[in-house]
């Protein structure tokens, strides 16, 4: 039978266990969420991205910089209401002077006019009733938010393409680790073939040591293709802001699909200009360097302010209770004009330093618009060149399997060299090889067509 002590003790076990099961199963699920495989689509990966990249965070904290200064904009022509309170001790009191007697004005007797404390409150309010700088900075500051808008677009689409190149990537590795593993696999038939030949005297000693060696030498190039893939999938992990030791899977492949494109560069220009943000931002940039053109010659306008003021003071010596001290009330209110008459040139100095950034605007937009087009030109052209490369692999890899095909059975029957297998097998794994190459390299020039065309942006009010 258990004595008291013995019960106690048991009861605070369990009351531990209990206590700590949650953090325990938190753990756990914690370390099997790190040991189950993530698989992902390439669309799931963007979606991943665009939740967790860390530079387009950031262009979403200066989208929201540039509201908060479309509000600070706005505070110049509402109202400013300002409460103030003053304290005075006074520790020597203020003397004046009066004649003792006004036939004999050198002598003087002094007369102490302050008191031991004075205080002060007042709520002043100040309206601006004309101020075209305010208002000129009003309508800059919301083009600033649209240019904002559009930094964080062109920074979205960086992210999505970056996202995508680096799928591909992955998947590219993986396809060469595979193509050199079944080539060894190839090989190492060869090297049993070349053995049982060699026991019934049909093939040489050498063409069994030429299989061998054949295996050998490929090993080292799979362990380069192996390491880089695992590199290739710690950079797409980091693009798409995954933990580095999280095992992932991609459900996609590389597989060739034709996109629909346009055949003018032209009409692929026009559709660039209309869509690419970084060609928006600038526009929006002429806008905004044209308004502070505006605000600065603003400045030589006269502002009107409506300005109250109320206040109560009050004065007393120590000893004296505040609740019987008297506060006598003053209020005012006016208008305030204040005009530049001479500033030292400082404001047609201004003015012409905001005309000539207007034009560097204009300048970059025009050198922008040039780049576009010719990066456009560029891009069609690699994607077409992918795209026949494509079309002539298809036919020679499948020449190429069906030659290896032949050469192994030649071989097999004793009719055929090491010399001519080692030849259909260079060809046929340089034919798939270079069709996996030119696959990748269309998809890629896809994504790099897609975001010089400006697809890969998402329209503003998406967002």
């Amino acid at each position: 039978m258990q004595t008291v002590k013995e019960c106690l003790l048991h009861l605070v076990v369990v009351a531990i266990v209990v206590a700590l099961s949650p953090a325990l199963i938190f753990a756990a699920e914690g370390n099997a969420d790190k040991i189950q495989v993530l698989t992902l689509s390439l669309d799931e990966a963007v979606a991943a991205g665009l939740d967790r990249n860390r530079d387009l965070e950031v262009a979403r904290l200066d989208r929201d910089i540039a509201d908060q200064k479309v509000r600070e904009a706005w505070s110049g022509v509402l109202p400013q209401l300002d409460v103030e309170f003053d304290y005075t001790r006074t520790l020597e009191p203020t003397i004046i002077y009066f004649p003792e007697d006004f036939t004999e004005p050198t002598k003087l007797t002094p007369l102490a006019i302050s008191q031991d404390n004075a205080m002060a409150a007042s709520l002043s309010l100040s309206q601006a009733v004309l101020d075209l700088k305010a208002i000129a900075g009003i309508r800059a500051s919301s083009t600033v938010k649209k240019i904002s808008m559009e930094a964080y677009r062109q920074a979205e689409a960086n992210v999505i393409s970056n996202i995508k190149t680096a799928y591909y990537n992955v998947l590219i590795a993986d396809e060469q680790v595979t193509i050199l593993e079944q080539s060894i696999a190839r090989w190492e038939t060869a090297l049993r073939d070349s053995r049982a030949l060699f026991k019934e005297g049909v093939a040489a000693d050498i063409d069994t040591l030429k299989a061998f060696l054949s295996v050998e030498n490929i090993k080292p190039d799979l362990i380069q293709a192996r390491n880089r893939a695992a590199v290739a999938r710690t950079r797409f992990k980091n693009t798409i802001g995954i933990d580095p030791t999280r095992k992932i899977t991609l459900s996609d492949s590389l597989v060739y699909q034709q996109g629909e494109y346009p055949d003018d560069a032209s009409i692929a220009y026009g559709e660039a200009l209309s869509a690419r943000p970084e060609i928006r931002q600038l526009e929006l940039q002429i806008e905004a360097d044209a308004q502070n053109v505006n605000a600065t010659r603003a400045e030589r306008f006269p502002a009107i302010t409506a300005v109250g003021l109320l206040e109560a003071q009050t004065q007393f010596d120590d000893g004296v209770a505040i609740k019987d001290t008297d506060w006598p009330v003053t209020s005012s209110v006016g208008l305030q004009l204040s005009l530049p008459l001479f500033t030292g040139f400082r404001i047609s100095s201004q003015v012409e330093q905001a005309k000539l950034g207007l034009l560097q605007s204009m300048s970059r937009l025009e050198d922008l618009k040039a780049d576009v087009r010719a990066e456009i030109e560029m891009k069609l052209s690699d994607l077409e060149e992918s795209r026949k490369r494509i079309e002539v692999q298809d036919r020679t890899i499948r020449t190429a399997e069906r030659s290896y095909e032949i050469t192994l059975l030649r071989f097999r029957e004793g009719i055929g060299s090491q010399l001519e297998l080692s030849e259909a097998e260079l060809q046929l794994n340089k034919a798939k090889t270079n069709y996996l190459q030119a696959v990748y390299d269309y998809l890629v020039a896809r994504v790099e067509c897609d975001k010089a065309l400006g697809r890969t942006a998402r329209p503003a009010e998406d967002h």
